[in-house]
């Protein structure tokens, strides 16, 4: 069949669903007297009259009924399938803007990339790592990856990973000098590394818990840092005690360059959350990382 003949076909159905080649035409695209001679190009070429017309109304022949009764299904089955192939190009694509902390973006989001771009390989991840908190709907951004417990409200939150646990480390060479604290507050008589918050610049207070009892602890020493990786270094180099996520000091852990302390004052708690606005459109991108995390097990909180 050529493409003309499917033109006729197609122009023939449609003044038969409308009623009327002006409407039909309007559907189509095109003037009603294009579509008038469309109409007479296909009788001609069948050799029969498939349409009765006044200058009020549209009906079929005999030979109209029989044609129209062996198209439709046909046409339905060809429109289904343009659909179909169609849906193929209309795959989620664009950019999908994530603002998130530097663990989160480590631990949770990276091993998320390579298997997520395999998927959906026209969606950009424009990525931003910064600890300091930021309200990403004033940002532009299209969701962000906090911490549980500093979620903005009225948010949508997807889970990633496990629970996360802080520990209190310190080298074997520092213990050996100046002792093991046995509880919270005898951190007060030791040499502590202070970290700041990125927000707003304050000086992190030390948390804990046991049988229900919180306790934060105002903590002094040598050093004050808002990098992980030098609060690390200076740790194993015996300058004094830190307090970080248990994964940022794993690898030391293992290796024996440090020791966790008071591991039953620290007990694990919610960790790393993806959130976005409720109250706004999603855009496609968000939809199809959120599908994409929920495959991958990830636990759905608050919608």
């Amino acid at each position: 069949m050529r493409g003309s003949d499917f033109a006729e076909l197609r122009a023939f159905a449609a003044i038969v669903e409308y009623g009327s080649f002006a409407r039909a035409a309007a559907q189509l695209g095109m003037s009603a007297s294009a579509l008038s001679q469309t109409q007479r190009n296909l009788e001609a070429r069948l050799g029969v009259r498939l349409l009765n017309r006044t200058t009020r109304s549209v009906a079929l022949t005999q030979a109209g009924e029989q044609l129209l009764a062996r198209l439709r299904p046909a046409m339905a089955e060809i429109e289904s399938a343009v659909t179909q192939t169609a849906a193929l190009r209309l795959q989620p694509a664009g950019t999908l803007r994530l603002n998130a902390s530097s663990l989160a973006a480590i631990h949770y989001l990276a091993p998320l990339l390579a298997p997520f771009n395999a998927h959906y390989p026209d969606i950009i991840v424009d990525l931003s790592v910064e600890d300091r908190l930021v309200d990403i709907v004033a940002a532009g951004f299209d969701a962000g990856v906090r911490l549980h417990e500093r979620l903005p409200k009225d948010m949508v939150a997807v889970a990633l990973g496990d629970k996360q646990r802080m520990c209190v480390v310190a080298s074997p060479t520092y213990l050996a000098r100046f002792g093991t604290p046995q509880t919270p507050d005898a951190l007060r008589q030791h040499r502590c590394l202070n970290t700041r918050w990125p927000t707003n610049g304050n000086l992190y207070r030390w948390e804990f818990e046991r049988d229900g009892e919180v306790s934060e602890i105002a903590v002094e020493g040598p050093l004050i840092v808002d990098d992980p990786q030098v609060l690390i270094r200076a740790a194993t180099d015996g300058l004094g005690i830190a307090y970080l996520f248990e994964s940022q000091a794993s690898e030391a852990l293992r290796a024996g360059r440090l020791l966790s302390l008071l591991t039953a004052w620290t007990p694990p708690f919610p960790g790393f959350y993806l959130y976005y606005p409720a109250n706004q459109q999603m855009p496609r991108p968000l939809r199809a990382f959120i599908d994409f995390a929920r495959q991958q097990s990830v636990k759905v909180v608050g919608g």
